[in-house]
């Protein structure tokens, strides 16, 4: 099971596209590697989780489980930086 965790301010498009994007990205390839879920976080209505988890900047994906723990910031719309970000695909 993975578990990822999105950190976005508000609904603003640019949040909106983060989790389009994200979504998009994990169910494509974490289906092959089992299930996994997503929690979104707007940074405005939690921030002491979003302090707890060291959040500079959104959007900004964490993935918990398995562990390492990594994390990516900003545009997800390159598959590859996301998957490389995230510890789902190992670098070529």
């Amino acid at each position: 099971m993975y578990k990822i965790r999105l950190y976005v301010i508000g609904q603003t498009a640019k949040a909106k596209k983060a989790f389009v994007d994200l979504t998009a990205i994990l169910d494509d390839e974490i289906k092959t590697l089992g299930n996994y879920s997503l929690e979104v976080i707007d940074v405005l209505e939690n921030p002491q989780l979003a302090a707890d988890d060291k959040i500079l900047a959104t959007p900004t994906a964490i993935k918990f489980l398995p562990v390492p723990i990594a994390r990516i910031i900003g545009n997800f719309s390159d598959r590859e930086k996301v998957l490389i970000g995230l510890d789902l695909k190992e670098i070529d």
